[in-house]
């Protein structure tokens, strides 16, 4: 699924094939880390640990708003499919991605990433019960030299379906740099996606909470 491109941005959905982009980080901190897990407010049960393969108890569950419409103001980015919608604060803006799915990103003046948002129909084996395991092993085989779950939770609530999160830290094979990221397999009725909302770990703290709002005003079908 990952796969190190010239531009080295940020990380994309999931499937086999979609190639997630890396972008510069900096050291993990905890502190950022705790503001992730307890960020908002979600109702679901914890699973896995950093490999996705330890008891459930392990790791904390996601705290996520509750699905919510984007504020006024926010722009939305449908993918080709028509399955979801991805909402965006003004300060992000469209960003080119895989074909097929809906990408924006907040740029530093220098044109280094500062958030960044992606939506992509499911095109792998992923599934509710195993997204965070999937997840993770999907970074590790490519780009991610090593990954590590902080947080999952099932049955989270969307506009139009339910999902399973997982939120996780892991670093690049290339320069080692620090990345964390809200990742969420989404079921509509219809159709299933994925979305992923990630920034460096040096600023999630700060950057989850733009994040998380657009992960909660997520639309599927």
């Amino acid at each position: 699924m990952v796969t190190t491109t010239a531009v080295q941005v940020m990380v994309t959905a999931t499937s086999n094939r979609t190639s997630p982009r890396v972008f510069a980080a900096a050291v993990f901190a905890a502190a950022a880390v705790s503001a992730a897990v307890a960020g908002c407010q979600s109702s679901a049960s914890a699973t896995g640990d950093g490999n996705g393969k330890s008891p459930a108890a392990a790791v904390p569950p996601v705290h996520v708003l509750a699905a919510e419409s984007a504020p006024a103001g926010w722009h939305q980015a449908s993918l080709a499919s028509g399955g979801a919608v991805l909402a965006y604060p003004p300060a992000m803006r469209p960003v080119s991605g895989d074909r097929g799915t809906a990408s924006a990103a907040q740029l530093s003046s220098s044109g280094k990433y500062l958030m960044y948002l992606n939506a992509t129909p499911k095109q792998g084996a992923e599934t509710l019960r195993d997204w965070p395991e999937f997840r993770l092993e999907h970074l590790t085989e490519d780009d991610a030299s090593t990954a590590r779950q902080l947080a999952a939770s099932h049955g989270v609530r969307f506009l139009g379906g339910t999902g399973t999160c997982v939120i996780d830290a892991y670093v690049t094979k290339v320069k080692a740099h620090h990345y964390t990221e809200l990742a969420c397999f989404v079921q509509g009725q219809t159709s299933s996606s994925v979305i992923i909302a990630a920034a460096p770990t040096a600023s999630w703290a700060t950057a989850s909470r733009v994040l998380m709002r657009a992960v909660a005003a997520y639309e599927v079908r």
